[in-house]
């Protein structure tokens, strides 16, 4: 592989974790925006989402795989955390005892899982960067 299709990889992988970083981005921001909604069209209430990522893995022309990035595999209802219950005797969707089932989203942790995106999003972008810069650089040295 030569020194351009190793800057062109490094971009591409660059790329996928990018764009798998703004997949959970997208998600965390659903999971922000519906932190209190108590009916679904589905029914129920809210149920917090997760992105799973898996590697792209490529196979080489001499068989051995490698590592062409990241990307986001499914986007998963998280079964793990409890929803919340509420005592609102007033809200429409409250039982016969006055609980509502509430989202099992924690902003608090929506907001500190959104800032580890976005950095490793800005990471990434610095990456892409570095690779377009290193790229200028090559084509300047061939004029």
């Amino acid at each position: 592989m030569s020194g351009i299709d190793r800057i062109f990889e490094g971009m591409r992988i660059s790329a996928s974790g990018l764009a798998a970083e703004r997949v959970r981005m997208d998600v965390i921001a659903e999971n922000i925006a519906n932190s209190r909604t108590t009916r679904t069209p589905e029914g129920g209430a809210y149920r917090r989402k997760i992105v799973e990522f898996e590697p792209l893995v490529v196979k080489g022309p001499d068989g051995e795989k490698s590592s062409a990035g990241v990307h986001a595999a499914r986007i998963v209802e998280d079964m793990q955390t409890p929803m919340q219950m509420l005592l609102d005797p007033s809200n429409p969707d409250a039982d016969a005892n006055g609980f509502v089932e509430m989202p099992n989203v924690n902003t608090l942790k929506e907001m500190a899982d959104l800032i580890t995106a976005m950095r490793a999003y800005d990471a990434g972008m610095a990456m892409m960067d570095a690779y377009v810069r290193s790229a200028e650089r090559a084509l300047e040295t061939m004029r």
